[in-house]
């Protein structure tokens, strides 16, 4: 549980990386910010809470392995990354620019980025494979893999959970960033997700529901998440699209455009809580 000082500093990490989103996507003129607002808390629980993780020592074969399987919303990712000190902050102003690493999509070669991904559904099936190398080889670590719920349309996504419960793979932990928007519209009109948790239920994994924002409720899902012996765990993590700033939220425009102009990059910036 967290509580008091401990709660309130995870908060405003996640501010922290909702704020070097709108400044990364607005500089770059390009880029996800809905889809990266919406993880910002789960992202800060993560990596300052309970990946098992050291920016000292980014290949330590014993640590955590997180994958961003949404591999478009790497400003929140990048952000975390920097903040939880993998790379200088100043480098995110960088963002998308010809002379950067930050590309649009991550990618293996920025300190603490274990896969490359933005082609929707592959993130899944390498975590199946990471958490596979972790048994044979006799190492103590979770694979953490992020999921869009746009992205819960391809096959891939399933066929790897099939093979995650058949090898009752309780390192493997899933988060679906359930946003309700993807890059044409609404999860529902274009093809609609069901009962989620009944679903992956009946592939053979454990399931948490949780507010996506409650930075409480994160970290006690993930925490029961990493005690499960018993299988994988899929975490279905009910988020809003652009949360934080109002004119973005569950706006489907802002999946993949930063805000247009100066009026706009302001109004974020002072919805968030920065002072300007």
């Amino acid at each position: 549980m967290l509580v008091g000082d401990e709660l309130q500093s995870i908060q405003e990490i996640a501010r922290k990386i909702r704020v070097h989103t709108i400044k990364m996507t607005y500089s770059a003129k390009s880029g996800h910010p809905g889809g990266s607002l919406s993880i910002a808390d789960i992202l800060a629980v993560l990596y300052f809470k309970i990946l098992n993780v050291n920016p000292e020592h980014p290949d330590d074969p014993k640590r955590d392995r997180f994958i961003l399987s949404k591999g478009h919303a790497s400003p929140a990712l990048y952000a975390a990354l920097a903040l939880r000190g993998f790379f200088p902050v100043e480098l995110l102003s960088g963002f998308r620019k010809i002379d950067s690493d930050l590309e649009g999509h991550v990618h293996r070669g920025i300190p603490g980025v274990e896969a490359s991904t933005g082609s929707l559904g592959q993130g899944l099936g390498i975590g199946v494979g990471m958490a596979l190398s972790g048994r044979i080889n006799s190492l103590d670590y979770k694979v953490v893999v992020a999921l869009g719920d746009g992205e819960m349309d391809e096959g891939n996504i399933w066929e790897s959970m099939m093979a995650a419960s058949k090898f009752k793979l309780a390192n493997l932990i899933a988060i679906l960033d359930r946003n309700k928007i993807q890059l044409d519209g609404y999860t529902e009109d274009i093809m609609p997700l069901g009962n989620i948790a009944d679903k992956v239920r009946s592939f053979g994994w454990n399931v948490i529901e949780i507010d996506g924002h409650n930075v409480g409720e994160i970290y006690d899902s993930l925490k029961e998440a990493y005690s499960f012996s018993a299988g994988p765990t899929f975490v279905i993590a009910n988020t809003t699209k652009g949360k934080g700033v109002t004119y973005m939220e569950g706006n489907p425009k802002y999946h993949g455009k930063p805000p247009q102009n100066e009026e706009e990059y302001i109004k974020a910036l002072s919805d968030l809580g920065e002072k300007l």
